[in-house]
C-alpha cells in the first residue's frame, strides 16, 4: 500500500490542497524502524565507550564511579523520513561536584527536535514559494500524517531565529580574514510591507547589495548581504568601511562587478590598492540591448573573441575589429563596450586557471538564483527583513556545494607580488626564455 497525495501549488505560493493520509505507508514504516534501531545502537555505542574509557575511576572500595544510571524520557525527532522515537541512556558520576564529567552526546544533542535536513528543508520550501500558513499540510505529504511541531507558528518562530542569526552573522569579526578576489553585486527585489527605516513609504522595491569573496586556499565564502539604497556609493561605502573595521586589513587583489558607478567609487575610496574587472556578461547583455536584434548574433560572437581569447593583445584585436564592425551603425553600443575597455581586460593579469571565475559575477548570480524565483511565485517577500534573512539562509545552504577556485594554487604567488603575464606566471616565462636559448645556440653552432 502507498500513501495517496494530491499536491497542488499555485503560481502565488497557496500549496496543498488536499492530502490523504488514510493508507499506510509500508516503506517508511521500515525506514523509520530501521532509522530508529540503527540511531539506538549509535548512542548505546557512545554511551559505552565513554564509560569505559572512565573505567579506572574509582574509590576506595574499587567501584567504578562512573556508571550507566538508567534511561532518559522518550522524546520524538522529526527526521527526512519522519518522526522517530528515541531513548538516551543516562550516565551518573559519583565524584565529587567538582571533578564530575557531564556526557553530553554528538548525535543526539539536548533539546534537539529536528534534524538538519529539515531545518534546511524549511527555507528551501520558503523559498520556492511555499507561505507560511501551508507548510504544515506540506510537510506532513513529505514526511508523513504523524509529523508535528512544524505549525505555521513554529515556522515564524524559525524565522525570528534566522532573524538573529543573520544579526550575530552580520557582526562577526573579520580579524585575520584575506580575500584575493571579491565580487560585488546588487540583488533587486519586491517588497510588500516596508518595515526599514531609509525607505519611503510607498518605495516598495528593495536593493540587497551582496559581497562575496575568495580566501587565499580558493574557498568562497559569503562576506556580506546588506539592504543598501539602490547601489549608491555611499551604501557601499559604508559596507566596506564595516569591513574594515571588523579587521579586514587587507585589500582584495581585484574586484569584480557590473558597472554601477557607485561601488567603483567606494572601493577607490577605502581600497585604493585593489584592481578592477567589469562583469563580462553584464557588459555583453549592456552592448545587445543598444543593437537591434537581426545583428545581435552576431555582435555577441565578436564579444565571445574577446572574452575567449587566448592573450591581451588577441583581445584588444578582437576589441578593435568590434568597433570597426559597428562604430558607423551603432555608435551607442561601440560606446558602452569601449568606455570600459582596461577594466574589461585586467584578468589577464591574474592566473589563467583563474579567469572562469573572475570575468564575471556569477559567483553571486547564480547561488542567489533562487531568490528571485520566490519573489515571482509570492510576488515579492513579505518585508526587507524576511529578504535579508532568506537570502542569508539562501546562502548558508548553497555554501556547503560551493567549491574552490580552479587553480587555487596559484594564489599564494599572487599575494606575494608575483606577476602574471596573459595568465602565465613571469617567472616560469623568464626560466622557459632562459632555458630555450642556449638550445638555440647550440643548434646554430651545429648548423655552422
Amino acid at each position: 500500500m502507498t500513501q495517496s497525495t494530491n499536491f497542488q501549488a499555485a503560481d502565488t505560493g497557496s500549496a496543498v490542497q488536499s492530502v490523504d493520509f488514510s493508507a499506510t505507508d509500508t516503506l517508511s514504516e521500515i525506514l523509520r524502524a530501521g532509522a530508529q534501531k540503527m540511531l539506538k545502537a549509535a548512542i548505546e555505542q557512545e554511551v559505552n565507550d565513554f564509560v569505559r574509557d572512565r573505567r579506572d575511576v574509582v574509590d576506595e572500595h574499587g567501584r567504578r564511579l562512573v556508571v550507566r544510571n538508567g534511561s532518559l524520557p522518550e522524546r520524538e525527532i522529526l527526521t527526512g523520513v519522519g518522526p522517530v522515537t528515541i531513548s538516551q541512556p543516562r550516565v551518573r558520576d559519583k565524584r565529587p561536584a567538582g571533578e564530575r564529567e557531564m556526557f553530553s552526546s554528538s548525535i543526539l544533542p539536548k533539546y534537539l527536535r529536528k534534524t538538519k535536513s529539515i531545518e534546511e528543508l524549511i527555507p528551501w520550501l520558503y523559498l520556492k514559494g511555499l507561505s507560511t500558513n501551508d507548510f504544515p499540510e506540506a510537510l506532513q505529504s513529505l514526511l508523513g500524517a504523524d509529523a508535528k511541531g512544524l505549525s505555521a507558528s513554529t515556522v515564524t518562530r524559525l524565522k525570528a531565529v534566522w532573524e538573529d542569526e543573520y544579526a550575530e552573522w552580520s557582526k562577526r569579526s573579520l580579524i585575520g580574514k584575506r580575500y584575493v578576489y571579491l565580487w560585488a553585486d546588487g540583488i533587486y527585489s519586491n517588497v510588500r510591507f516596508n518595515d526599514n527605516e531609509g525607505r519611503t513609504k510607498d518605495e516598495k522595491r528593495q536593493c540587497l547589495l551582496v559581497l562575496m569573496g575568495a580566501t587565499p586556499d580558493g574557498t568562497k565564502e559569503l562576506i556580506a548581504v546588506v539592504d543598501g539604497y539602490r547601489e549608491s556609493e555611499l551604501s557601499w561605502k559604508e559596507i566596506l568601511l564595516g569591513l574594515q573595521a571588523r579587521g579586514l586589513m587587507h585589500a582584495p587583489e581585484l574586484a569584480i562587478g557590473d558597472g554601477a558607478l557607485g561601488f567603483w567609487k567606494a572601493l577607490g575610496q577605502v581600497f585604493p590598492g585593489t584592481r578592477e574587472q567589469r562583469c563580462t556578461v553584464h557588459k555583453t547583455a549592456n552592448v545587445l540591448n543598444k543593437m537591434p536584434k537581426s545583428v545581435q548574433p552576431q555582435a555577441k560572437n565578436l564579444l565571445n573573441e574577446i572574452w575567449r581569447a587566448p592573450t591581451k593583445e588577441a583581445a584588444e584585436k578582437a576589441f578593435d575589429l568590434f568597433e570597426k564592425t559597428f562604430d558607423a551603425k551603432y555608435e551607442a553600443a561601440v560606446k558602452c563596450l569601449t568606455k570600459d575597455r582596461d577594466v574589461l581586460l585586467t584578468f589577464f593579469d591574474f592566473p589563467a586557471d583563474n579567469w572562469c571565475h573572475i570575468r564575471t559575477t556569477n559567483p553571486i548570480e547564480s547561488t542567489f538564483a533562487t531568490i528571485r524565483l520566490r519573489h515571482r511565485k509570492t510576488k515579492g517577500n513579505g518585508s526587507a527583513k524576511a529578504s535579508l534573512t532568506m537570502m542569508f539562509k539562501l546562502a548558508q545552504s548553497a555554501s556547503k556545494g560551493w567549491r574552490k577556485l580552479r587553480g587555487h594554487h596559484h594564489i599564494p604567488d599572487l599575494i606575494q607580488g608575483v606577476k602574471f603575464v596573459n595568465g602565465v606566471n613571469e617567472n616560469h616565462i623568464n626560466q622557459e626564455d632562459t632555458q630555450t636559448s642556449p638550445n638555440r645556440t647550440i643548434q646554430t653552432e651545429i648548423v655552422a
